[in-house]
C-alpha cells in the first residue's frame, strides 16, 4: 500500500473533535520513561503469548523499536480490542501498534498517523474442504472472523477505508461467527464444516498457521487490501508528529525490514507497495 492515501485520511480524521493537549503525550512518555503501547494477545505472528508467557510478536519488535528510539521502557498492555477502538483512552495509553486498519468509525475516536505495514485479507478454508473455492462461496456457510475486526465489518458489509478504493461484497447472508482469533484457527482445524467453514484474515496470520502444520489452505483471490496504521488518541499534533518521524527513520534505516523479515519471513513494511 502507498502512503499517498494518508492525504484522504488526514482528511476525514479532521472531521473529528479532538481530545488531547498539543505535546502532552510526549511530555508524560518522557517524564515517566515508559511508552504504553495497546495491543492483543492472540493474533500471530504479530502479537501472542510466547512459550515463556510473555507477549512477543512483530508488533511488541516494533513498539520496542519506537520506546528505544525514545530513550524509554516499552510496556505493552491488552485491555481489550473493544476498549482500544473506543477511543477516549484518558492517558492511560499513548500508542497502538497493534495491527489496527483505519475505517470511517474508528478514525472518528483515533488518529491514524502512519501506515507501518499492508497486508491483504484472505479467506482460509480447511485443507479438505472442496464447496468452497472463493468468497462467492461463502453463502450460508458459517464464516470465523475476530470479534470487533475489520473481518467482521466486511462480512457486515459495512467496512470503509479512507483512501482506499470502494470493497466489494460478492457474497450472500454468510453466518458470521466472531470469536477469538486463535480459537477460530483451532476450530477451522478440526476438519471441513466441523465447527467452522472458513475464516476471513490476515494472509499473514493465516501463513503463520499453515506453515505451523495447521490443515489449512487460502482459497481464492484477496479480498480487500488492508493497510495498518499506527493509532493514538485524538488531538495532540506534537506527538503524532513525533511518531512519524520515528517510524520513517525506522523504515529508512531498515528497522522495520528486519522486524517483517524475522516473523514472517518477507517485508511487508515498504511504502512503495
Amino acid at each position: 500500500m502507498k502512503l499517498r492515501p494518508a492525504l484522504a485520511l488526514a482528511a476525514t480524521l479532521l472531521l473529528a473533535p479532538n481530545f488531547a493537549q498539543a505535546g502532552e503525550t510526549l511530555d508524560r512518555v518522557l517524564s515517566i520513561k515508559v511508552l504504553n503501547n495497546v495491543v492483543v494477545d492472540d493474533y500471530p505472528p504479530f502479537t501472542f503469548i510466547d512459550k515463556d508467557n510473555k507477549l512477543a510478536g512483530f508488533d511488541i519488535d516494533v513498539a520496542q523499536a519506537v520506546a528505544d528510539k525514545l530513550g524509554v521502557k516499552a510496556v505493552n498492555s491488552v485491555p481489550g480490542w473493544e476498549v482500544i477502538t473506543a477511543g477516549r483512552w484518558a492517558g492511560r495509553w499513548d500508542i497502538c501498534i497493534c495491527s489496527i486498519t483505519p475505517t470511517t468509525d474508528r478514525a472518528t475516536v483515533l488518529d491514524f498517523i502512519v501506515q507501518y505495514y499492508s497486508s491483504p485479507a484472505v479467506l482460509v478454508v480447511n485443507k479438505d474442504e472442496t464447496s468452497i473455492h472463493s468468497i462467492a462461496d461463502i453463502s450460508g456457510k458459517r464464516v470465523g472472523v475476530g470479534t470487533g475486526s475489520s473481518y467482521e465489518a466486511y462480512l457486515d458489509k459495512t467496512i470503509q477505508i479512507p483512501g482506499e478504493k470502494a470493497i466489494a461484497f460478492p457474497f450472500e447472508n454468510p453466518v458470521k461467527v466472531p470469536s477469538d482469533e486463535t480459537v477460530n484457527f483451532q476450530n477451522l482445524a478440526l476438519g471441513a464444516g466441523v465447527r467452522l467453514d472458513a475464516i476471513v484474515a490476515n494472509i499473514a496470520t493465516a501463513k503463520g498457521h499453515i506453515d505451523a502444520g495447521a490443515p489449512l489452505k487460502v482459497v481464492g483471490q484477496p479480498l480487500f487490501g488492508e493497510p495498518n496504521w499506527i493509532a493514538v488518541d485524538k488531538g495532540d499534533a506534537e506527538w503524532n508528529a513525533k511518531i512519524v518521524e520515528i517510524i520513517e527513520g525506522l523504515r529508512a534505516d531498515g528497522t522495520l525490514k528486519a522486524i517483517s523479515e524475522k516473523w514472517l519471513g518477507t517485508d511487508i513494511t515498504r511504502n512503495d507497495v
